[in-house]
């Protein structure tokens, strides 16, 4: 199948499996005889997969290292949970910035008073770091 059904099968945009190929995450696609890419159901399960892993927020490394296991049997499955228990953290830990980053914006916000006056407490914040009180 070309790189359009390819892409539609798996979710990915053709850019993305392209690029994909570039780094070397997945193989260079075989080639028709017109030289387009060629791909195969099991291609289609592996960009399947790194959509997946992609949308859970592994970086292209860490993607790398799942398919790596995904693909050696005789894994252990320890090593893929330790994978997805440092994900875990990745997330919490963000988690937690969005949250202070979401009261510092409310407390701005809060005391902006939105009207047709220039003094913007939220400006004054950017500016100076939250050094400069409004």
């Amino acid at each position: 199948m070309n790189i359009g059904s390819a892409a539609e099968q798996s979710g990915l945009p053709p850019k993305t499996i392209r690029y994909y190929e570039e780094i070397g995450l997945i193989p260079a696609a075989g080639r028709t005889q017109g030289g387009y890419r060629d791909y195969d159901g099991t291609d289609v399960e592996i960009l399947r997969f790194l959509r997946r892993a992609r949308g859970l927020g592994f970086s292209v490394a860490e993607c790398r290292e799942l398919l790596s296991l995904y693909r050696d049997r005789e894994r252990a499955s320890a090593d893929v949970k330790a994978l997805a228990l440092q994900r875990i953290e990745d997330i919490e830990r963000k988690i937690v910035e969005l949250e202070s980053m979401r009261r510092t914006l409310r407390h701005l916000a809060d005391h902006c008073r939105g009207d047709e006056r220039p003094n913007c407490p939220i400006l004054d914040d950017l500016a100076f770091g939250g050094t400069n009180e409004s």
